[in-house]
């Protein structure tokens, strides 16, 4: 696993690298939402950037990953891009490469809409026309640009952010969407440094 951590930190590392200039090509008055908002964490660029295009805080984008492929990265839980879920069984691969050889096998062994990827855990199935090929789920970049396109999709004009990241994980609703809603709130809360109260969840920055 050592390898598959040098791996990851390389990418968040070259993500940041060149991500900075598209961040500041936007313009001067042009501030990603949640780019400073967070006391507790920064998102990474990529984030930012995402969820700047699709019109969502870039706080609850990196909530989301975090609870759909977060792993423990020497004590801290990251997003790893290159998870899987088969059937109720994550799988964490070191390489993009790897992962998409799973993802290949996996297609042979259970229905599409058992199958989640990458960072956003984009179902395959339910999300078929976001993509060409599955393994372009792996590529981060148009992992985060998808999920974050689905969380401004659920999500209400004014309304609670995380209402639209409970219809995110099941857009029908009830007890298994609040139960995510639930976790995702207690890494927003990880990502901002501070307890989210009822007012706060509906615009988080």
């Amino acid at each position: 696993m050592a390898a598959a951590i040098a791996a990851h930190l390389h990418w968040l590392t070259r993500l940041g690298l060149l991500l900075a200039g598209a961040l500041l090509a936007g313009g001067a008055g042009a501030s990603p939402p949640g780019a400073q908002a967070s006391i507790g964490e920064v998102p990474p660029p990529a984030y930012q950037l995402s969820a700047y295009r699709a019109g969502v805080p870039s706080a609850v984008l990196y909530a989301v990953a975090l609870q759909e492929s977060g792993t423990t990265i020497r004590g801290r839980i990251l997003p790893w891009p290159w998870t899987l879920n088969v059937a109720g069984n994550p799988q964490r691969f070191a390489t993009r490469g790897d992962a998409c050889a799973g993802l290949h096998d996996a297609l042979h062994e259970v229905p599409t809409t058992r199958i989640d990827a990458g960072l956003g855990q984009i179902n395959l199935g339910y999300q078929r026309g976001r993509y060409d090929e599955p393994c372009d789920l792996l590529d981060p970049y148009r992992n985060l640009a998808i999920a974050a396109e689905i969380l401004r999709e659920q999500h209400t004009p004014g309304g609670d952010w995380l209402l639209a990241v409970g219809r995110y994980h099941r857009p029908a609703g009830g007890e298994p969407a609040a139960r995510y809603r639930r976790s995702v709130g207690q890494h927003l809360e990880r990502v901002l440094g501070r307890q989210i109260t009822a007012t706060q969840e509906a615009h988080p920055p």
